[in-house]
């Protein structure tokens, strides 16, 4: 049986709204410690090892997590540190980012860190160049590129398999992308975090089965996809103040989530998982 990769983004979704909705600087909330803890249980009762991408910021706030995360046998990889987008990013701003995260993480469980993966899959033609900071940063992989057209992100045409990347300045990058289908001529991104949610189970399972034939699956989510608390009284207040755009993007948030502990355990009980990395190595293996 084909053996899948299976990902976790650590991010707290308070934090990250509260900056990119509201403006408003805060450091994450111990929400991300008790969703990401779940997340832990659910894979220990599965007997399941993934791969962690944590958010330099979360690793800051939370270390004793990062630590949790790595006792628990998991890979941990980076999320980059406040999850600000490459677009948003000059190549300057990008490399500490990307470099700050790396050593906070190093520092905090003692050994190396080699995947990464960019905040909202934001590595696309037009930030290509964020791939080599990525090597430079001492990266041995990389899974950030969804190979379809999107609105907020994709890199149309981009080959799925995992693969190798020559870059400009001689440097070699593996490139992980993120698992994509074909339905009726039209590309779509599956496998993970908002289409684990919206979707039902079936599609979800036809799709690794589609995929399986050809590659594994990178399955993705991020912990908060399984978080049923209120939000805390300050985001609501703000939400609720909030102009009909911001309302129906936190609505899509929150759809479904009920669904995602049921899916996440019916996907673990029948597919087989490996973190990223031992997945790639397999891979490049078998390419040789």
């Amino acid at each position: 049986m084909i053996q899948h990769a299976l990902t976790v983004d650590v991010e707290d979704g308070i934090c990250i709204g509260m900056r990119d909705l509201f403006e408003v600087q805060e450091p994450p909330t111990e929400a991300v410690v008790r969703n990401t803890r779940r997340v832990l249980e659910i894979f220990e009762e599965r007997d399941v090892r993934a791969t962690f991408f944590v958010l330099g910021e979360v690793a800051e706030t939370y270390p004793s997590l990062v630590r949790q995360i790595a006792e628990a046998g998991h890979e941990l990889g980076v999320h980059g540190y406040t999850h600000r987008q490459f677009f948003k990013l000059n190549p300057e701003q990008a490399r500490k980012e990307v470099g700050d995260a790396k050593r906070r993480i190093e520092d905090i469980v003692g050994q190396g860190i080699y995947g990464h993966r960019a905040p909202a899959f934001s590595i696309r033609p037009d930030t290509a160049w964020a791939l080599e900071i990525i090597a430079e940063a001492g990266f041995k992989y990389d899974s950030s590129i969804v190979p379809f057209s999107g609105r907020r992100y994709g890199w149309p045409g981009f080959p799925p398999d995992i693969h190798y990347i020559d870059l400009p300045g001689g440097k070699k990058l593996i490139e992980a992308p993120l698992p994509i289908v074909s339905i009726i001529g039209k590309t779509f991104p599956t496998c993970g975090g908002g289409y684990l949610r919206h979707f039902p189970y079936w599609y979800t399972r036809w799709a690794m089965n589609h995929i399986g034939r050809h590659r594994p699956a990178i399955v993705y989510m991020h912990p908060y996809d399984l978080d049923l608390v209120p939000a805390p009284e300050d985001f609501q207040s703000r939400l609720d103040a909030a102009d009909r755009k911001t309302i129906r993007f936190m609505q899509l948030q929150l759809r479904n989530r009920r669904t995602v502990a049921g899916k996440l355990n019916r996907l673990l009980s029948e597919y087989r998982f490996l973190p990223l990395a031992e997945v790639i190595e397999r891979e490049m293996e078998g390419k040789k």
